[in-house]
């Protein structure tokens, strides 16, 4: 039975999932690494940590018994986007990696915006974004000298694991369109970027469409895993790219909304389509020839953790006496207000925005609130406040001309039966759960499964693999109700943008 391995390589741990020729999982692992932050708005890690837990993850899987190591096929890699990790002319790691979420080149971005203009959009498929790969370039040349004159190569987190799995220092186009010194249209490193940004093109690692085959397994590391040596290792994709083929969305208007603690709309785009503004991602599918288009809000499940602990209090203590889920006593409260919280509307922005908004300054803010207001209409405003934000996205997409056909939804949010429908009647669309949720390391798994020859496809692949369950149709009725809250919604965030800015002078 050939068996598939799929490594995901994330902020607080590496994940190791094991699936057959239908997708069935057989077996997983998670083995968790530190995160530093050695200063206030920088995060880091060490690489040898990523691949320390990979190795863990790996063995202990083949030491469980569940999946013989004869059986392993392919192994297919994803992980954390945009991190920066730099390798010297001896192969071994300068410093530690910088991460997706580290601040510290606000300056460097925006640089490249003004010495690029709207032309880095067009090219690239997003506006630079401090968290990027490009930036952290230009910070270690300005401010580590020393380190960057030492770089031979440079790699995302989860090449970094693929190289010491097969020697090789190789990407793929999804990962790649990530860093902002990608050609998103043409599926290649942008020389003219390069060249404009005075970089050393020697340094960029070789770029691989998503399913193909980044090298072997190496003989020795094959024996310390316990794994037969020459397994294809596949190229693979950043998490939300791999996210996007685990979900299924490989087709124009099939749409995958992850409603994590951040929330995610992602879509496939047969044509390369860009956002003007620069306000969604277009980067490379994951699947050969196709695109993506993906939209994030900061604050989706993190909005409703965040009324949980700051005033669930009695909801947990609850919970704990019925042996239930926090969560599960505060839907139950929401259930009994009425659609659209009875004129209450809650701004999602507890992090600042990204999508459509890229607002660090922008706030949470409750609108409306009165004295009929309790707390199950508050909590209903946060979930109903979060699916309006995930509507920015969508029709975004509308805009350049995605026709949305249904949502495959998934994260934490989708267990939630009231959350996806609420989701359904704001989109206005059919709302579907997935048979299996494993988010990144399943479409890894997948595209592993294509490299090594059991698929000729991507899409061929999903269409076997992914099924869906449990759908909820929108009801017509309160979908155009809720279009009614959501033209306030929006008009919200342009009335309070510049108070959002007066607000943080004073704080």
């Amino acid at each position: 039975m050939p068996v598939f391995i799929g490594v995901d390589v994330g902020t607080t741990g590496c994940k190791v999932l094991a699936i057959d020729e239908s997708g069935r999982v057989l077996d997983s692992v998670t083995e968790e690494y530190p995160l530093y932050t050695p200063k206030p708005g920088w995060s880091e890690q060490n690489p040898d940590d990523w691949w320390a837990a990979s190795k863990a993850a790996v063995t202990k899987i083949i030491k469980r018994g569940k999946v013989s190591s004869e059986d392993i096929e392919g192994i297919g890699l994803t992980g954390q986007m945009h991190g920066l990790v730099v390798i010297d002319e001896r192969a071994e790691v300068i410093r530690p990696a910088i991460l997706w979420n580290d601040q510290r080149t606000a300056e460097e971005a925006d640089f490249m915006n003004k010495l690029f203009g709207r032309e880095i959009i067009e090219r690239t498929g997003s506006v630079v974004q401090t968290g990027f790969t490009a930036p952290k370039i230009l910070w270690l040349r300005n401010r580590e000298k020393e380190n960057f004159q030492k770089i031979r190569k440079f790699m995302l987190p989860k090449d970094y694991v693929g190289f010491k799995l097969t020697g090789e220092v190789k990407t793929d186009v999804n990962d790649a369109s990530g860093t902002s010194l990608f050609d998103v249209r043409k599926r290649s490193w942008s020389e003219e970027i390069i060249s404009e940004l005075k970089l050393e093109l020697s340094i960029f690692p070789e770029v691989l469409e998503s399913p193909e085959i980044r090298g072997e397994l190496d003989s020795e590391v094959a024996k310390e895993l316990g794994l037969k040596p020459g397994i294809p290792v596949v190229a693979g994709a950043g998490d939300q790219g791999a996210a996007g083929v685990g979900a299924g969305a490989t087709v124009e208007g099939v749409l995958s909304v992850n409603v994590g603690t951040s929330g995610v709309v992602f879509t496939s785009s047969d044509a390369y389509r860009f956002d003007p503004l620069g306000r969604l991602h277009a980067f490379c599918h994951a699947i050969p020839s196709k695109w993506h288009l993906m939209g994030v809000m900061l604050a989706a499940g993190g909005s409703l953790r965040w009324f949980r602990d700051a005033l669930c209090q009695p909801e947990k203590v609850v919970a704990s006496m019925i042996g239930d889920d926090p969560y599960n006593v505060m839907v139950r409260e929401a259930e009994r207000a009425p659609v659209g919280s009875e004129g209450l509307i809650f701004l999602p922005y507890l992090s600042g925005e990204r999508t459509p908004h890229a607002d660090p300054y922008a706030r949470g803010v409750f609108f409306g609130l009165s004295l009929k207001h309790g707390k199950g209409h508050m909590i209903r405003a946060v979930l109903e406040g979060v699916a309006f934000g995930l509507r920015n996205s969508l029709e975004l997409m509308m805009e350049l001309g995605i026709k949305p056909k249904e949502v495959r939804i998934l994260g934490g949010g989708s267990r939630s039966p009231l959350w996806r429908k609420i989701i359904s009647d704001v989109f206005g669309l059919k709302v579907y759960l997935l048979e299996v949720d494993e988010g990144s390391s399943y479409g890894a798994a997948i595209l592993a499964s294509v490299g090594a020859g059991a698929y000729k496809t991507v899409e061929s692949a999903v269409d076997k693999i992914i099924k869906t369950r449990d759908p909820i149709e929108p009801d017509q009725d309160i979908h155009r109700k809720y279009l009614e809250y959501y033209r306030i919604y929006n008009k919200l965030y342009q009335d309070l943008k510049d108070d959002f800015k007066d607000l943080a002078k004073i704080i």
